[in-house]
């Protein structure tokens, strides 16, 4: 195993969801890989603050990969190119490096995986 790499494991009951993400209308609950992997790799579990609608603004972010994993509820996006998109659960987005994108909404109940190399990315209006 690379020196940078180290064994993570994560249980719900040891790690709470906080308000400290990306976007003031989810909760995040990291899973530990951002340390196991010396900042490489960030992955958490991605919820919404109920009654808090999104804010849709076109953005990119400055990655080497990103991949959203629906869980439970919808979110609706719209990404250049491609157009509106709807996850529902079981749904698995590869978001290529720099795609423009703007999130339209989600549901109250809505909870996803997003993995997200490097760790510690740039996230700009587009």
């Amino acid at each position: 195993m690379p020196e940078s790499m180290r064994f993570s494991v994560s249980h719900a009951a040891e790690s709470g969801f906080a308000d400290d993400g990306l976007r003031p209308f989810f909760q995040y609950r990291d899973l530990g890989i951002r340390d196991a992997t010396a900042g490489k790799v960030v992955a958490h579990v991605i919820r919404a603050k109920p009654g808090v609608p999104a804010k849709p603004e076109r953005h990119l972010h400055a990655v080497e990969f990103q991949m959203v994993y629906v869980l439970k509820g919808w979110i609706k996006f719209d990404y250049e190119g491609v157009g509106e998109v709807t996850l529902t659960p079981g749904t698995c987005v590869h978001q290529p490096p720099g795609i423009r994108h703007t999130e339209l909404g989600h549901s109250d109940d809505l909870e996803l995986i997003e993995i997200v190399l490097p760790a510690d990315f740039e996230t700009r209006l587009a």
